[in-house]
């Protein structure tokens, strides 16, 4: 068994952005995200942060906007389009989860597909359905990099992806049946009689149903390559700040069964803000070659 060392994999994807970010500054062109964060969760304010200092690290610029959570939806769209405007600004990203009394589509809808580095707009996911150039989505993309580069023989494989949000699972199960990754998919969900099941037939198992420890031992197939998607807060007084780190799937027993596993954290959350800064460099490239 081989647990799946995810910050190795992105800090190579990492070096490559700052290399092309590099050329693009000698060109005069300085790849620059904007990040909207709406109120002060925590959970939140943390991951943004560490997107930050990625960029920095990567000799990219960062716009830190920080607005109350009582901002007006009309407000937060109109901070969008004035940042869709703004030709200093090559992605833009919104960070979910939003104040509950704004729409999350219309926010998404409203930014440029050409600046959606988050590969959330219709026009984004259109693209990625019909094979065509535009933003991928990062946590999917990522996930399918980390494959290749483990060279997990994915074509004809038969990949189960527990969960199906827009963010992460239908995504998935669209880039892992394109042609050039050609693996045969289920999608599992709360609908899904008898989980363990379809589990057990996979060859490659994504959990992402946001759920700590949903996928035990029994419902894992010896072999199979696992990867969690999960990131759940569980209570451990024992702790420092009160709470640790649980992914979908329970590491201990699985770990036992898996030929790949991958651990929460370190695992795929590294590759995610890694491909996030190929999304914003990328921008920044279509801008100079325009």
């Amino acid at each position: 068994m081989t647990i799946i060392d995810g910050k190795t994999i992105a800090r190579s994807i990492r070096e490559d952005a700052k290399k092309r970010t590099e050329t693009l500054r000698t060109q005069g062109v300085v790849p620059c995200l904007a990040v909207i964060l709406a109120g002060d969760d925590p959970a939140s304010v943390s991951y943004v942060t560490g997107k930050e200092k990625a960029l920095a690290e990567a000799g990219m610029a960062s716009r830190d906007i920080r607005v109350n959570a009582d901002i007006s939806e009309a407000e937060l769209l109109s901070l969008i389009a004035a940042l869709n405007e703004d030709a200093a600004v090559h992605g833009i990203l919104v960070q979910l989860p939003l104040p509950k009394h704004i729409r999350e589509d219309r926010v998404i809808d409203a930014v440029s597909p050409q600046k959606d580095v988050d590969g959330f707009h219709p026009a984004s996911v259109g693209n990625m359905v019909l094979g065509r150039d535009g933003f991928l989505p990062c946590t999917p993309n990522g996930i399918v990099r980390l494959l290749r580069t483990l060279a997990v023989p994915v074509c004809g494989a038969h990949a189960v992806i527990v969960g199906r949000s827009n963010l992460v699972g239908r995504p998935l199960s669209i880039l892992l049946t394109r042609k050039d990754v050609n693996a045969t998919v289920t999608v599992c969900h709360t609908g899904t009689p008898d989980l363990a099941y379809h589990t057990r037939q996979a060859d490659i198992l994504i959990a992402a149903a946001g759920k700590a420890g949903l996928i035990a031992g029994d419902m894992v197939k010896e072999g199979a390559v696992v990867i969690d998607v999960g990131v759940n807060r569980v209570s451990d007084i024992a702790a420092k700040k009160g709470y640790r780190l649980r992914g979908d799937v329970d590491f201990e027993a699985v770990s036992r069964k898996a030929s790949f596993i991958t651990p929460v954290p370190g695992g795929v959350g590294p590759m995610t803000i890694a491909m996030l800064l190929l999304n914003v460099v990328r921008a920044a490239e279509k801008t100079r070659d325009a």
